[in-house]
Parts: structure tokens; sequence; C-alpha cells
């Protein structure tokens, strides 16, 4: 099982919010301070507005209580970070349907599926590899609704194609010329998962799939 640990780390956000509560407590002192000097100082023929003090001491509470606020929902929001990388685990070894274009071309083979609203008579398929060239295309009609293309690795020139990550399009119209407008899926094994980021990725190979693409899962048999 293949992880790749995350980039940063809880003890950020921690240092954050101790450099927040440390700058507070010298802003208190400070404001107590102001406080008794002025309370010492004051004329008693023109004492000091109380409601005055009484809202300024309501406004720093309620900051005090917002970074404590946000102190919370940065431990919530690790928590749920935590979970969602032991999720993404699961997905190791299974095979994924999910939104994408680009695939890995492995043992002579390299799937997706398509999807059309509608039936198109003419529709060209192009397999590009990973610097943009077409390497293969072929047209074809294509039925409505779910269906799959394998590409077997052989470019139009009947050379064999290397290894590696291949980017599907489609190009589709029906009898009356009208664009069809045709999704495409990945399907793959994921060997991997990347947790570098925001939120984990599925490799499958050097593909990387969001974990909200992924459509279907189906685990291998015992």
């Amino acid at each position: 099982m293949a992880v790749t640990a995350a980039a940063s780390s809880p003890s950020s956000a921690a240092s954050s919010a101790g450099t927040d509560r440390k700058m507070l407590a010298n802003n208190f002192d400070e404001f107590l301070l102001l406080l008794t000097t002025q309370l010492k100082n004051q004329n008693p023929l023109e004492p000091l507005n109380t409601n005055e003090f009484t809202q300024q001491l309501v406004q720093f509470a309620s900051v005090e209580q917002q970074i404590k606020s946000n102190d919370t929902l940065g431990s919530l929001l690790t928590a749920t970070k935590a979970s969602t990388a032991t999720n993404a685990l699961g997905f190791v070894g299974a095979e994924i349907r999910a939104d994408g274009a680009t695939t890995r071309l492995s043992g002579g083979r390299a799937e997706w599926n398509l999807s059309a609203p509608k039936a198109a008579s003419r529709a060209t398929l192009a397999v590009r590899d990973a610097s943009g060239a077409t390497v293969y295309s072929e047209t074809r009609s294509l039925a409505a609704g779910s269906q799959s293309f394998v590409w077997d690795g052989r470019t139009s020139s009947g050379a064999t194609a290397p290894v590696g990550d291949y980017t599907l399009s489609v190009t589709a119209s029906d009898l009356a010329g009208a664009a069809v407008n045709v999704s495409t899926e990945i399907v793959g094994t994921v060997d991997a998962v990347d947790l570098t980021g925001s939120s984990p990725l599925l490799a499958i190979g050097s593909v990387r799939v969001p974990v909200e693409n992924v459509k279907s899962m189906r685990k291998p048999s015992i």
C-alpha cells in the first residue's frame, strides 16, 4: 500500500493559534494598564464614562471568544481531514470508475467509459499522448447511453505505443449535424493515495483522481 505523506501538519495550525493567544494576552495586559491609568488620573469633576469602558471590555471579550472558536474549528478540520485520508486508503487495490479523460496504458490496454445523451451518427475518438500529439484516432457511431472504448495501444501507423498516460477526446454529431456532448470516464486500479494536497487524490499510476470524481468502486474478488 503506497501513501504519499501530507506536506502540512496540525502543528502549524497549533503554532498559529498559540501566537494569537499570546498576542491577545499581551494586548489584554496593555488594556488593563491603560484602564487603571485612566482611572487613577481621571478628573473628579469629569469622571470617565463607565459605559464606554464596559463596551470596550465586551468587545475585547468577543475577540477572545472568536479566537477560541477558531481553535475549535481548526481542531475539527484537522480531525475531518484525518478521517477523509483514512477513508481514501480503502480505495487502494480497488478498480474505480471516475470522471476524467486521462488514463494509463498498461499491458496493451487503456479503457474509457463514454456517455452520450443521444445517439451520434459520427464520432471521432482521438487518443493523445502526454505531449498532446494524436497517436490514434478512429471514427465510429455511438449509441445513446453508456458504453466503453478500449484501446489496445496500437497507433494509427500500427506501432505499439509505450506505456504511459493518454488522453481521449471525443467529437460527435447526430444525423442532423448537431453536436453531441459525449462525456468520458476513466477506469483503473488505485495503487496509491496522494495526501500532499488539501484533499486526497487517488493514484492510478501517475494519473491523479480526486475522490469526489469517483463514480463506482469494485474490490477484487478473493
